[in-house]
């Protein structure tokens, strides 16, 4: 079987990091970089073939999408319906059953594959979860994030009209609780009561205790260091205080750049329709022979 020709659709964080591990694993080949403005094209990608639309690359087996998430659904659906496997890091967790069905609908129509809420939350934290819970079914899990940057966060704060530039900082207070701590840069000229009112009502926000802060430059406070503490205690059988955990401590993008690259790997052992990572086995993620893979794991 030849390399798997991947094409990364978006150049931001997330492509930057995509790239570096799609270079880095064996069974992938970059055919291409697929970015709106294919006439601006930075140094240090251009060794490889950059384009508006993943059309004029020629054969691509699957999409890394790292596009913001209000934009995933409807990139996958026009990849899928070219018959082009994606994956994606969708991160609003509210909308992911709904936006599974409909991609699940659009990639058996046209006999492609597409893994969605593929980062590390949702995605390889959903797995943990899941796991948790299969160990205790009858209990309670707690997912504390952070304290660190939280990418669509500040994606969806970048979008709100007066914002120079954000960035929005997740503190955990603990039981599955979070405080957002919105630093921004405004445009000339806007408000920042209109501005923080923005922030505060979006879906991203909502739910959470924000504070919105304006400052001069965000740059100063840039940290892509993220975490979080995965906790469950619950009942094995009828037997109670059982207690997982489950901690790390990561660079956000380049972990969710990772995990792209794995479920792109795992779109190709999957019959056509769409999936979360709780829906694919493990094994299928790794690169390596399965016989060989089963008895170093297991």
């Amino acid at each position: 079987m030849g390399k798997i020709k991947a094409a990364v659709v978006g150049y931001g964080n997330i492509g930057r990091y995509v790239l570096d591990a799609l270079e880095a694993a064996p069974d992938f080949e970059i055919v291409g970089i697929v970015r709106r403005d294919a006439s601006n094209v930075p140094a240090e990608i251009a060794m490889y073939t950059v384009v508006d639309d993943i059309t004029k690359l020629g054969k691509v087996d699957v999409a890394v999408l790292c596009t913001p998430s209000r934009s995933a659904e409807a990139q996958a659906t026009k990849m899928l319906a070219l018959g082009i496997n994606t994956v994606d890091s969708f991160d609003i967790h509210t909308d992911i059953v709904k936006v599974r069905t409909h991609l699940d609908e659009v990639a058996k129509k046209n006999n492609s594959v597409a893994v969605m809420a593929a980062g590390w939350d949702p995605g390889s934290d959903s797995v943990v979860r899941a796991l948790m819970e299969a160990c205790a079914p009858n209990g309670i899990t707690y997912t504390n994030f952070g304290p660190g940057m939280s990418m669509g966060h500040t994606v969806a704060v970048k979008a709100i009209k007066g914002v120079k530039a954000a960035l929005s900082m997740t503190i955990p207070i603990g039981t599955g609780i979070h405080r957002r701590m919105v630093y921004i840069e405004l445009e000339p000229g806007a408000k920042y009561d209109e501005v923080a009112k923005a922030i505060k009502n979006d879906a991203y926000f909502v739910h959470d205790e924000t504070h919105v802060i304006a400052v001069e430059n965000v740059d100063d406070l840039l940290d892509m260091g993220h975490g979080v503490n995965l906790s469950r205690k619950g009942v094995s059988g009828k037997t109670q205080n059982q207690l997982f955990e489950f901690n790390m401590h990561i660079n956000n993008p380049a972990l969710t750049a990772q995990i792209l690259v794995s479920s792109a790997r795992a779109a190709l052992k999957q019959k056509p329709g769409a999936y979360t990572m709780i829906e694919i086995a493990p094994i299928d993620f790794l690169y390596g022979d399965r016989d060989q893979l089963i008895g170093r794991l297991v």
